[in-house]
């Protein structure tokens, strides 16, 4: 039977006769099948190269899905509870985003749920009301020992993917983005003559800051160095500041390497107020490349993350297990961005 596709009606944004696109139009901009951008938007398995072109024809159409007639015809919701934490810390808050796209183009809608993990009893509340609604299923974007332990307690009723960084120091399955960079920016470091080092580390009870220290270590051992002392922040540029201020001139360091970069902008203030100059007294790295570490002075030498990419493959592993389907784990990059703030030992 033919299907009238409306090829004679206006487009969304063509005056007030407009109509919005369809999969029929997405298909024809793509030049896809229209059963190839249905299997994209249920989250089915499409070619690479079509996806793109499926993707960007969403975008240039302005298509949105009708989630509400999806959810009738497979009497399955379309809504996701995210349970997130520091949403303001730049990790985070990248990896949200990246859930977030991944999800619109999948077809689904992300229930929100900001946590205080300094309030146990409220986060176990939230778990409590995400277990309770009429969703499809629960991202947990988690990063603290507090939040973890909370979702490892929870029988969800609904498929559930706790996005959490393994602990290195257990020896389960090593964030190879961390080890990597940090083996980065010590050769770095080391080729450039340094010798002693000294970490500013994150708070204790983020699994990524103990995975960046035992990654610090690490990196030094395969050089034949040892860390000559390692302070924590709570990854603000005001905690590196404090850190910085603090390190005893008798330790003869030459390299502060932060865990992140807000950090290591307020150590190397605190250096310059100490009358040090970077890099010719101390060179300074820092890691995340946060878009402010190219603008400062000296620009930082730091270590680039696809946050975006985790939260897109943290959903896309969700997705599978709502979908019952099989996926692969997305391989996390890590590359040092060279900038002027470390230099060759005096």
């Amino acid at each position: 039977m033919a299907i009238d596709r409306g090829a004679s009606l206006p487009l969304m944004g063509g005056g007030s006769g407009a109509r919005p696109p369809t999969i029929y139009d997405v298909a024809e901009v793509a030049g896809v099948s229209h059963q190839t951008v249905s299997r994209f938007l249920k989250g089915e398995g499409v070619r690479p190269r079509n996806r793109e072109q499926v993707i960007h024809a969403i975008a240039e159409l302005g298509y949105r899905p009708n989630f509400a007639a999806r959810a009738l015809a497979t009497s399955r919701s379309q809504r996701i509870a995210v349970l997130t934490q520091e949403m303001g810390e730049i990790g985070p808050g990248r990896i949200l985003q990246g859930a977030t796209l991944e999800a619109r183009e999948a077809g689904y809608l992300l229930d929100i749920m900001p946590l205080d993990v300094s309030d146990r009893s409220a986060i176990d509340e939230a778990i409590r009301q995400a277990n309770a609604q009429a969703i499809a299923g629960i991202l947990a974007l988690v990063s603290t020992d507090e939040m973890i332990d909370a979702f490892d307690r929870t029988d969800f009723r609904v498929p559930a993917f706790i996005g959490a960084e393994e602990d290195d120091a257990r020896g389960e399955h090593p964030a190879q983005r961390n080890a990597r960079g940090m083996d980065l920016v010590v050769d770095h470091l080391a080729d450039l003559g340094h010798r002693r080092f000294f970490h500013i580390a994150g708070p204790r009870r983020w699994v990524a800051a103990r995975n960046r220290e035992l990654a610090f270590e690490h990196a030094l051992a395969k050089v034949g160095l040892v860390s000559a002392g390692v302070a924590y922040g709570d990854w603000s540029a005001a905690s590196g500041y404090d850190v910085a201020s603090e390190i005893p001139r008798n330790l003869g360091i030459t390299a502060v390497v932060a865990a992140n970069d807000q950090m290591a902008l307020g150590a190397i203030l605190a250096l310059s107020r100490r009358g040090l100059a970077v890099p010719q007294d101390v060179s300074v790295t820092g890691f995340d490349d946060i878009p402010e570490s190219a603008f400062i002075t000296p620009p930082l030498t730091t270590v680039r993350l696809d946050f975006e990419e985790q939260g897109r493959d943290a959903f896309r592993r969700l997705a599978s297990l709502i979908e019952d389907r099989p996926t692969s784990v997305a391989a996390m990059s890590a590359e040092l961005v060279l900038r002027a703030s470390t230099g060759p030992i005096r």
